[in-house]
């Protein structure tokens, strides 16, 4: 563990053990203050007599004595959070899911103790006064623990958020938290037991027998202090994730993948964060599947596939196929470590690749030391004859400027299939036909003319003025494989 993280985990063990107490405490305090005020509006301390007194220090010693069990019990069950928190570790699946039923157990402590209070006053109630008045105190304590338990069980959950967020990264939103709950309890605080307390005070069996008026005024008030309390404690912690996720999804409808989703809800609220986040990776790993794919056979490949699916089609186009070639490749693999002519042979399909995208091609396939490359297909293009002319140029300047390699360029213009070509279990983008033969034929001649690029005549014609009046007429060539021979056009050094 880093030296200043160490101060800074005992800092939140410390707020959140504060934060537990004072929950713990205050919505007991508060509840008993209600609980006794209740009682006393309804002239119950006055039918027990002489054991009023009495009664009345126990109720003090005894909310002294839960505060004390339940500040140890609460503490213990923090304790088995806060060993692997204080060491920096992940908990392990028995540790996380414990933390996660943190705000269930507590609320279960607050109303255990309140259960426990409520039968010993009712059997005070019962020796002091009747039995009457016993059920009357029972009914009101019982009340008053079902807020208090309610109440706890909402504000625990925003207390302990950070070790619920470490341990819902090992369980995972599977946890007893869930929209329902918080609304089960919700209505609890807010209608339930307001609507049961004025039920109890005007209906058999009543409690106390004075007037109910300033009882039902007291239990209003109190369901609407809850109401508003728990509904903003339920309203945040369902409000702020899913503004966050609706930030997420625009984000990601705008292009972004680059997005981390934390799940901080164990309910269906962190099932949904949970789904977010597996779209974001999903779309995350699909673009980068297609960014490697693109980066294999080209972006406009990609984009045909995608459009065709698994489908051994295509169509014929007329296209231009400029092939490049590097002369003496063999002696250059004698004469050189093969790791060094790789670096050569990467540095020259740099300057290929470059150039050829930058004029709207694509660069089919490399073949060892050769590379072909397509102007017209999969894309359609406005002037793929002078396109090609133009990256011919360029891929012949910058390589010979660097002087690392000799090659050869051969352009031909004709008719060609453009498609996925093998199985459906492995498909190749390729293209095939005269012009692509007749383009590879060229650049065998290519290495001997001192240009280092031939042209077919369809090719020049086909191309645009101002680049056609930069090449100039080599020779009519007899290329292998063909029975006319090929006018052919070079561009001078």
């Amino acid at each position: 563990m880093a030296s200043g993280q160490l101060p800074q985990r005992i800092g939140t063990v410390l707020r959140t053990s504060v934060g537990f107490a004072t929950i713990g405490f205050g919505t007991s305090l508060c509840g008993a203050g209600l609980v006794l005020l209740l009682l006393w509006l309804q002239g119950l301390p006055d039918e027990f007599g002489s054991g009023r007194d009495v009664i009345l220090i126990c109720a003090l010693a005894y909310v002294l004595f839960a505060f004390a069990v339940g500040t140890l019990w609460a503490g213990y069950l923090q304790r088995r959070t806060v060993l692997w928190f204080l060491a920096d570790r992940s908990p392990t699946l028995q540790e996380a899911t414990r933390a996660l039923r943190i705000p269930v157990e507590l609320a279960v402590v607050v109303g255990t103790l309140w259960g426990g209070g409520a039968i010993g006053f009712g059997v005070l109630a019962a020796v002091f006064g009747t039995w009457y008045n016993a059920v009357g105190v029972v009914l009101t304590i019982v009340l008053g623990g079902l807020c208090t338990a309610g109440l706890t069980y909402l504000a625990a959950e925003r207390v302990a958020r950070p070790l619920l967020l470490i341990s819902l990264d090992v369980v995972g939103p599977r946890g007893p938290t869930s929209v329902l709950t918080r609304l089960v309890v919700l209505w609890g605080l807010s209608s339930g037991v307001p609507l049961v307390g004025a039920l109890f005070l005007l209906l058999p069996p009543r409690i106390g027998d004075e007037d109910p008026t300033a009882s039902l005024v007291l239990l209003s008030a109190t369901g609407l202090v809850l109401g508003a309390l728990a509904t903003a404690l339920f309203a945040r912690a369902v409000a702020a994730p899913l503004h966050h996720l609706r930030g997420v999804l625009d984000d990601i409808r705008a292009g972004r993948r680059d997005i981390a989703v934390r799940v901080d809800d164990a309910g269906e609220i962190g099932m949904l964060q949970a789904s977010v986040r597996d779209l974001a990776v999903g779309l995350r790993e699909q673009e980068r599947l297609r960014d490697l794919f693109g980066r294999h056979v080209g972006d406009d490949v990609v984009q045909h596939a995608l459009e065709h699916g698994i489908s051994l089609s295509g169509d014929v186009r007329e296209v231009c196929a400029l092939f490049v070639d590097v002369a003496d490749s063999t002696t250059l693999a004698t004469e050189l470590p093969p790791d060094e002519v790789v670096r050569r042979l990467n540095r020259l399909f740099e300057v290929v690749v470059a150039a050829t995208s930058n004029h709207g091609g694509l660069v089919n396939k490399f073949q060892g030391d050769a590379a072909l490359c397509v102007f017209g297909a999969p894309a359609k293009h406005a002037d793929p004859a002078t396109s090609a002319l133009r990256t011919a140029r360029a891929i012949r300047d910058a390589v010979l400027e660097r002087g690392e390699l000799d090659l050869g360029i051969g352009v031909a213009t004709g008719q060609v299939f453009a498609g996925q070509l093998g199985s459906r279990r492995r498909l190749e983008y390729t293209v095939i036909g005269d012009a692509v033969n007749e383009a590879a034929r060229l650049t065998e001649h290519a290495k001997q003319v001192p240009g280092r690029v031939l042209a077919s005549g369809p090719t020049l014609s086909a191309a645009g003025r101002s680049e056609r009046d930069l090449w100039v007429s080599h020779d009519e060539i007899q290329l292998r494989g063909r029975r006319t021979p090929t006018t052919t056009f070079t561009v001078p050094r």
